[in-house]
């Protein structure tokens, strides 16, 4: 059994994380952490969108009839967004990192032109 000499020749050309791809990595997680905490927010306040929902929801039976819609939309979505293969990266996945990246910084915006949320 030989083992080969240049078996790390391969990875030669690879370069290590610069300072400014650590601070752009840093504020890309600032971002989704604000958005996740604005839209928390936004559901779980007194009459936030939790409530309406709810409200809408079971206001009837014929509403009601909405709930497997939604369930098989959020699966067909699911479906979208996943990967084919094991290997395989699939860059529709990034989608909701960047629309979450976009609501976090709209309430920076809001946190910054208003004092809160």
């Amino acid at each position: 059994m030989s083992v080969d000499p240049n078996k790390y020749s391969k990875n030669k050309d690879i370069k290590p994380e610069t300072a400014m791809s650590g601070i752009l990595a840093a504020l890309k997680m600032g971002l989704l952490i604000l958005g996740l905490i604005g839209i928390a927010m936004e559901i779980f306040r007194e009459d936030g969108w939790l409530k309406t929902l709810l409200a809408k929801l079971f206001q009837s039976t014929t509403t009601m009839l909405f709930i497997p819609v939604i369930i098989f939309g959020l699966w067909l979505l699911n479906r979208m967004m996943s990967s084919n293969k094991k290997g395989e990266i699939n860059k529709s996945g990034d989608l909701p990192m960047y629309i979450m990246m976009g609501i976090g910084a709209y309430y920076l915006f809001k946190l910054i032109t208003t004092g809160g949320f």
